[in-house]
This record gives C-alpha cells, structure tokens and sequence, in this order.
C-alpha cells in the first residue's frame, strides 16, 4: 500500500494552487513519466504531454489560476475539490470565469502521482455561459429537466 506523507501532499497542492507557465517544467517533481491524465478534453499517459496541457492551458486563457477548498483521502489517494478560475482572452476579457471541479489523484511508491482524473460540467460550468452555444445548452437543459 501506497501512504503519501502530509508534507509530500501539501507540496502538491502548493503546486497547483501557484502553477504559472514557468511552473510547468516543474511536473516532473511531482508526477510520475507514464502518469495518466484525464479531463473532459485531454487523456494522455505521458508526463510530457501533462504539460503541454498545462501550457496551452496559459497560451489559451489569461490568468487561471487553481483554488483547492478540500481534500479527502487517507494517503494512498486523494480527491481534491477545486475550483480554477480564468478569463478568455478573446472573449470579454474582463469577466472573471470560475469552473468548479473536482481531481481524483493516485500515487507510486515515491509518491509521485500515477493518476490523475478530472471531472466537471462542461456544459455547465463552460458550454452554457458561451454565446450561440449556451443559448442551446440552455434551452435542452430546461426541456430535459
């Protein structure tokens, strides 16, 4: 059984919560080479490729930034409530977004992350708030609910 030390922890969570594209060359520090990755757009199993989503991820908004509100977990996994807030840069800028998320996390024998899975809303929390899009997210939600 694999038992992360609380320290080792909360330097992960420091992690996200500074990352910066400078910060992202540091992953490695943190994730294992063959760590699998998986959100609602991306799945890879290859910490270089972790961190062009993290890169693009700056390339394509402006200041997201992560905010971990909970942990749960005994060590050997973790689930992380968090929510990431951001602003596109091609549309009205100046609105502050906020995506609420939550990271199920597994760890190797350095307690490196081997796993890493993401769920949110898409519709929700990013369809729905698009024009054009979100008029139709929308409309299916109030017809289907």
């Amino acid at each position: 059984m694999i038992v992360m030390d609380q320290g080792r922890i909360d330097a992960l969570l420091h992690f996200y919560e500074t990352l910066s594209p400078d910060r992202v060359q540091h992953f490695g520090f943190y994730y294992a080479d063959g760590a699998y990755f998986k959100d609602p757009f991306n799945e890879v199993t290859r910490i270089e490729d972790i961190r062009e989503i993290f890169a693009r991820m700056f390339r394509q908004l402006a200041d997201p930034r992560f905010v971990v509100h909970e942990k749960i977990g005994d060590g050997t996994g973790l689930i992380l409530l968090w929510d990431m807030s951001f602003r596109l840069r091609s549309w009205r800028p100046q609105l502050l977004r906020v995506i609420h998320g939550v990271s199920h996390l597994r760890f190797d024998d350095e307690g490196k992350v081997t796993y890493h899975r993401d769920y949110w809303d898409t519709g929700e929390e990013l369809y729905a708030k698009l024009p054009l899009i979100g008029v139709a997210v929308r409309f299916l939600r109030r017809a289907m609910g």
